[in-house]
């Protein structure tokens, strides 16, 4: 089968997909968390792996960075290999002085400045959000791993170097923090009838200019991809 951007054949990828943006950080997680992984995709480095956890399917692959990048993994994702649910997991800037570095943020909902959604003609904003019992599935997940994750609105943007320098306005709304990709998840997944949800841990803050170095953030926001795996257990029993 394939696409210009995947080398898979169709029944490489499990129900369940846990996206992170970095090539570099699926292969952690695949090497780390699953159980005889193997490589399904490498096009343009862009790694995908299949493997098993705790005895369930569970596939990893790196999104890139940016909307139009997950768009397009994700809509190929949904529409050609027969996926259900994508979990971004990755790393966001805290935008509120609620949160500290390490926090796990779940975006119930994206904010946007992009214009992904003009291409499905609709007359008006629609609201990306995520799929709720996905959501409810990791809250539970993340509770029962002891954790205590933040839900609320993320702020996905087009831009990482913003001229205008307004992005703390957004958390004055309550916005919690920005990345790059998930309004175009939710966005693509609203249209495929799937389930989409990003998982992020805060690795920097606008609010206080704290950062991690990247280094960590490739490889050591392991409670976020514990939380995403489980949930990928459970949504399996459940089906």
């Amino acid at each position: 089968m394939g696409t210009p951007h995947n080398e898979a054949v169709k029944g490489d990828f499990a129900k369940t997909v846990l996206m992170p943006g970095d090539p570099l950080r699926a292969k952690f997680i695949a090497e780390t968390f699953l159980e005889d992984a193997r490589l399904v995709n490498n096009v343009r480095g862009v790694q995908g792996y299949t493997g098993t956890y705790r005895g369930t399917p569970v596939s990893v692959m790196a999104s890139g960075m940016g909307m139009p990048s997950i768009g397009i993994y994700s809509h190929e994702l949904f529409h050609f290999y027969d996926v259900d649910n994508i979990i971004r997991v990755g790393s966001a800037g805290a935008i509120s002085p609620r949160l500290k570095l390490r926090d796990v943020v779940m975006g119930q909902g994206s904010c946007t400045d992009s214009r992904y959604a003009h291409q499905f003609g609709l007359s008006g904003q629609f609201a990306p959000i995520a799929d709720f019992e996905l959501l409810e599935t990791a809250v539970e997940a993340a509770r029962r791993l002891g954790a205590a994750p933040v839900v609320g609105n993320l702020l996905s943007s087009d831009v990482f170097y913003n001229k205008a320098g307004d992005t703390l306005k957004w958390g004055d709304m309550g916005v919690l923090a920005i990345e790059m990709e998930s309004a175009a998840l939710y966005l693509n997944a609203a249209e495929a009838g799937k389930r989409a949800l990003a998982i992020c841990t805060i690795s920097d803050s606008l609010v206080t200019g704290e950062a991690l170095p990247p280094a960590d953030r490739q490889t050591s926001f392991t409670q976020m991809m514990e939380i995403a795996l489980e949930t990928a257990v459970e949504m399996a029993r459940r089906s």
